[in-house]
């Protein structure tokens, strides 16, 4: 539980340095990186479905941030960077580095099954008595549409949400339209 303690600091962090940055490019990365660690949570909580759709949506949203920022941002490249800026970037790089070092490490051996480690795992349950409790064809569908069909139709609902929502900003239409009357 100590690493959901790690991930959450750094979400807050990540939080804070995108609330309190003028460069709206950079605060678009900090709330991807928040993103991308509470997806990191998501797996640590055996949620990895949940994780997946959050990088999904993550990834869809950063596009369309990233997108929106570039046209809008004017600030300028300077050569030189300040100290604080790379010791925080440096930090942050070392503290991945390790948290990937006890991830690995923690991983069970290649070719031990990670569900003999839980013998009360809700997937035990599925595999026991799916097909009985269920009368589905599978066991694959016994659990999308009997056992999970709440979340699934939840998650199904997000990733339609965020693929509608970056063809409303990525369309051509409006694109063509802002070109043609000259206002960018």
């Amino acid at each position: 539980m100590e690493i959901l303690f790690v991930l959450l600091i750094l979400m807050i962090v990540g939080s804070i340095i995108a609330l309190e940055t003028k460069d709206l490019l950079a605060a678009v990365i900090s709330v991807g990186t928040v993103g991308l660690t509470c997806s990191v949570a998501f797996l640590f909580l055996a949620a990895p479905d949940i994780a997946i759709v959050q990088v999904v949506v993550e990834v869809l949203v950063l596009v369309i941030l990233i997108r929106a920022t570039i046209n809008r941002d004017t600030t300028a490249i300077s050569g030189d960077r300040e100290f604080f800026g790379m010791a925080v970037s440096i930090v942050l790089l070392f503290v991945i580095f390790i948290f990937g070092i006890k991830v690995f490490n923690d991983l069970p051996q290649f070719g031990q099954p990670i569900i003999a480690l839980f013998s009360d795992a809700p997937s035990n349950t599925y595999i026991s008595r799916g097909l009985k409790d269920t009368g589905a064809a599978n066991i694959v569908s016994s659990v999308i549409l009997d056992y999970r069909a709440y979340d699934t139709l939840g998650e199904a609902t997000v990733l339609f949400t965020a693929i509608l929502g970056a063809l409303a900003i990525l369309r051509s239409k409006a694109r063509k339209k802002q070109k043609e009357t000259g206002n960018k």
